[in-house]
């Protein structure tokens, strides 16, 4: 038996003690500023109508108090208002316990201030179903809430949603206190031979054995999945091929993987909405949207324990066999207080990813601020990507990266695991080939970071047509880009404390028209790479250019020019 099916590590209880009830601010979608200056064809996202009838979950017998499991009347209060056509299901103040609440089509499930919804611990109240999870198509344990092939469907309310992820997760111990490790150890299951990593039991860590990127690859029959069930945690809010959805003002916390995931929906709103999951807790991601069309995500603030607002459309050939991109997405006014990633596109986008707005959002301490990933495998085309008005403070590592040699680890992880850089060998471009361009962003600031922007492409398929404007960053280093071609600065300031300030290795049809720094930087630009070429400085602040440029030998002549 788990040991962790009626008690709460104590590491997540002091975590969530002060956990307050979210109070979003009120606002209607019908502001005209959500739509306005979207540099694409966006259609008005639909929001789900739905019927005037209402039940309490009371009326089913649902007691508070969180000791009694309401499952089933939380399950007969959704199929009663079903039955009429759809409504509204209340779940009033108090403390609920529940196990997974399937939602139907023309249904809204409200929470109450003061509502709190706590899923149980128990797994064997969660079965496990064929699902789709880190972009392939696998068995996984049935999600706290699900929806498949749905239309009309909402969740709203001030009240909190609690997964119980401390009953799923694995933790490691670099990321607790001394004293905090020596409390979770004590709780129950069971630490590695290295003595790193603590596991909820047995069954979880034969699980991880096998598994890639968290998907056992070697198991085919759900049988076979049975034996490592304990693993198989699931995310937390799970809406497959649905339409007209709409999340609005809850509190999700502690969930046992990612939190919200919407799969190949369409007309999907998330606004008013707080994440939050513990800082250690792996694949902890705010929200995953994958694979789905016409979306807008605004007015939401995330503090979890990976990406925050992650873009996706599935992995290598299993997503390119989808051929459903991720497309036509607006973020606005959202914050990221902690996560690998603020807007992270990737890994996962073998479908592609096309269509994407970010504006007037805030990251405080995320390891990368705009996080673009992909490898050598993934196939797929990431492309027309607007970003503006973006502010970031406290970064780890890189403030704005793109990256196609992507490892699979976080970026800290890359740092601490000696990350040489790039792979320079060419190979031949085919439909595992990713590709990314047509990027512009805009009026970006950052002040702390280790590298102020990093444009990293393939060597057989640049980073192409990338315009970066009005970009203030302070930085350990400034700005790194290679194998990338159309690239266009303009008014970019990179205060640093490392020379040189802007490096361009392998790059061609390059044009600054703008490069400011703190005064009497040695040197101030440097140009590597046989590829090299076509390279415009403009206004770049040179007042020595001989010993401010410095040019490898390999670069072909005049490959870089000065206009004043």
């Amino acid at each position: 038996m788990n040991v962790l099916k009626t008690t709460i590590t104590t590491v997540t209880a002091i975590f969530y003690a002060a956990c307050a009830f979210s109070q979003p601010v009120e606002i209607t979608d019908q502001q005209p500023d959500l739509y306005a200056g979207i540099e694409f064809e966006m259609p008005r996202v639909q929001e789900p109508v739905i019927p005037a009838n209402s039940v309490l979950i009371t009326d089913f017998g649902a007691k508070s108090g969180g000791q009694e499991l309401c499952t089933q009347a939380i399950c007969d209060a959704i199929s009663a208002v079903s039955i009429k056509g759809g409504g509204k299901v209340i779940i009033p103040r108090g403390m609920w316990l529940t196990g997974p609440i399937t939602l139907k089509s023309n249904i809204e499930l409200y929470t109450e201030s003061g509502a709190l919804v706590v899923f149980s611990t128990d797994k064997s109240l969660y079965p496990l179903v064929d699902t789709n999870f880190e972009g392939f198509n696998t068995f996984r344990c049935m999600s706290p809430i699900n929806g498949r092939n749905l239309e009309n469907i909402a969740l709203t309310g001030n009240g909190i949603f609690d997964g119980s992820g401390e009953a799923w997760r694995s933790v490691k111990k670099e990321k607790l206190t001394e004293s905090q490790w020596k409390k979770l150890i004590s709780s129950g299951g069971l630490v590695s031979e290295n003595g790193k990593t603590w596991y909820p039991s047995q069954q979880f860590r034969d699980g991880e054995k096998q598994a890639e990127m968290n998907v056992p690859r070697n198991l085919k029959t759900k049988a076979e999945f049975e034996n490592i069930r304990d693993f198989l945690r699931p995310v937390m809010v799970s809406l497959i091929s649905c339409k007209k959805v709409l999340i609005d003002g809850p509190t999700f916390q502690n969930s046992p993987a990612w939190c919200i995931h919407p799969l190949m929906c369409e007309d999907f709103t998330l606004r008013n909405t707080t994440v939050r999951n513990p800082w250690f807790s792996q694949n902890g991601d705010g929200i995953d949207i994958e694979s789905c069309k016409n979306s807008i995500i605004h007015d939401c603030t995330f503090d979890v324990g990976d990406d925050g607002i992650c873009i996706k459309s599935g992995k290598d050939k299993e997503g390119r066999d989808r051929k459903i991109p991720n497309e036509n997405l607006i973020v606005k006014n959202c914050i990221v207080f902690h996560g690998h990633g603020g807007v992270t596109v990737g890994s996962e986008m073998s479908s592609g990813v096309k269509n994407l707005h970010v504006s007037n959002c805030t990251f405080i301490g995320t390891d990368v601020g705009l996080r673009f990933k992909s490898n050598r495998g993934r196939g797929g085309v990431v492309e027309n990507i607007y970003i503006s008005n973006v502010e970031m403070m406290n970064i780890p590592t890189q403030a704005i990266s793109f990256n196609l040699f992507y490892s699979g680890r976080s970026a800290s992880e890359d740092l601490e695991a000696g990350e040489a850089g790039s792979v320079v060998k060419l190979l031949p471009v085919t439909e595992e080939t990713p590709q990314f361009k047509n990027i512009f962003i805009r009026n970006v600031n950052c002040k702390g970071a280790m590298l102020g922007i990093q444009l990293q492409g393939l060597p057989e398929m640049n980073l192409e047509n990338v315009e970066l404007e009005n970009i203030r960053m302070e930085a350990e280093s400034g700005m790194v880009c290679a194998d990338a071609k159309a690239v266009t600065v303009k008014n970019l300031t990179l205060i640093t404390k490392k020379a040189p300030v802007a490096e361009f290795k392998n790059c061609k049809d390059v044009s600054v028209d703008g490069l400011h720094t703190q005064s009497n930087v040695f040197p101030l630009i440097q140009v590597t790479g046989s590829t090299s070429g076509n390279m415009v400085l403009k206004n770049s602040g040179l007042t020595n250019p001989i010993q401010q440029i410095v040019i490898g030998e390999d670069v072909p002549k005049n490959a870089v020019q000065l206009v004043k």
